[in-house]
């Protein structure tokens, strides 16, 4: 043990670790029964039985409640100003989605301040904290100029270090698709790069086709950013395909696949971030989780948090539905929402609880982490430690 604060959590009914070293005895997610997890500074120290567990600085009791690994939301757009709830309504009544609205975002973005921006990005992390997401991905994507591309991710960058460029989410009214591409790839690059970590392109009938994605994947890649890709959402398309041949780490939505696109996915590894709330925010038909799992594809799920096809923050309420919705199985569904979560960041410090990774950790109000796809809608979470430290319930 090293001279850092200890703290032992004990009397943990289920740990789910999703540690392989524990996968053979514990399933996928490595469970732990009767258990303890101990946390020095940021990291977890040590995992096990209850009563093999070392002493400690200080002790808690989880009194029987279950623990996961806090979630990791791989896709989000927080950085926006403005309200579309009409949208949604005129959705629920019968207009179908389609990616204009978020046009209408962009002019709302563009007139707030930093200030006002990043008090509601802190807003919404700290919502999502408070439902047990302690990892997340930030996008831009609703300033498309220069100036206001940079400046959202600058705000992301103070939440999180996985933070995204998209510049290319849709093509704004004043310009040509042409001469915007160009400016995504040239001027709105050079200044977006340094606060990124990822590019990303919405690759869609009404955004960006294959080519132009792949030119500014390219450009994004020449600028040390690594790719992402929002695909075959909306409607057959070669987007999926595009992320496999280029060996993108994960491909998000992919809604409409073919079999050609899951054999793709299967064989390059791409992971497929499904992203059940747009769905059930859009009514548009649900991905075909259960297929792409039994067909050997990696998946993860995250929470797509957006102001037009789906403001939700709950990572608890994907997880619900793709076990509803898209036959994931709970376990299935969890993995995907942490460790697969992780994956897609191309972080393996995070969405696991295990000696030497980062002690993020969720209490449930719970015997299991089954309650979570089975009491949904139920604030289950009754507490979260974050980098070690207690940020929510009563722990602190």
């Amino acid at each position: 043990m090293s001279n850092q604060l200890s703290t032992v959590i004990t009397g943990i009914g289920e740990l789910a670790t999703n540690d392989p070293e524990r996968a053979e005895q514990g399933g996928l997610l490595g469970l732990v029964h009767d258990a303890a997890v101990v946390v020095e500074g940021s990291r977890v120290a040590w995992v096990g039985p209850a009563a093999e567990a070392p002493d400690a600085d200080v002790q808690v009791d989880a009194g029987g409640r279950a623990v996961v690994p806090g979630f990791v939301d791989s896709h989000s757009h927080l950085v926006f100003a403005g309200d579309r709830s009409a949208e949604f309504e005129a959705r629920m009544t019968g207009q179908p989605y389609t990616a204009g609205g978020i046009r209408t975002t962009v002019a709302r973005t563009r007139a707030a301040t930093d200030e006002q921006l990043t008090s509601h990005v802190a807003r919404l992390v700290a919502e999502m904290r408070a439902q047990g997401t302690t990892s997340i991905e930030i996008k831009s994507g609703y300033g498309l100029s220069v100036h206001d591309e940079a400046r959202s991710l600058a705000v992301a960058r103070q939440f999180t270090e996985d933070t995204t460029f998209l510049g290319a989410h849709v093509v704004p009214a004043e310009t040509t698709p042409e001469d915007y591409v160009d400016l995504v790839t040239g001027p709105m690059l050079a200044a977006a790069a340094p606060h990124a970590r990822w590019i990303d392109v919405f690759c869609e009938d009404g955004a960006f086709d294959v080519d132009q994605a792949r030119t500014i994947l390219a450009a994004g890649s020449d600028s040390g950013l690594r790719g992402r890709l929002h695909a075959n959402q909306l409607t057959y398309g070669g987007g999926v395909q595009l992320a496999c041949e280029l060996g993108l780490v994960a491909v998000d939505h992919c809604t409409y696949l073919s079999d050609a696109d899951v054999s793709a996915l299967a064989a390059s590894g791409t992971i497929a971030t499904l992203l059940p709330g747009v769905e059930f925010s859009t009514r548009q038909p649900y991905p075909d989780a259960r297929g792409l799992l039994d067909a050997g594809v990696r998946v993860a799920l995250a929470s797509d948090c957006n102001p037009g096809s789906c403001f939700t923050s709950s990572m608890a309420l994907c997880i619900a539905l793709a076990v509803r919705e898209m036959r994931m199985s709970p376990t299935e569904a969890l993995h995907a929402a942490t460790a697969m979560g992780a994956a897609a960041l191309e972080r393996d410090d995070v969405g696991v609880i295990a000696p030497g990774k980062v002690a993020d950790l969720v209490l449930l109000e719970a015997p299991s982490y089954v309650h979570l796809a089975y009491r949904p809608g139920v604030p289950l979470v009754a507490g979260v430690w974050q980098a070690g430290r207690p940020v929510v319930g009563p722990w602190g």
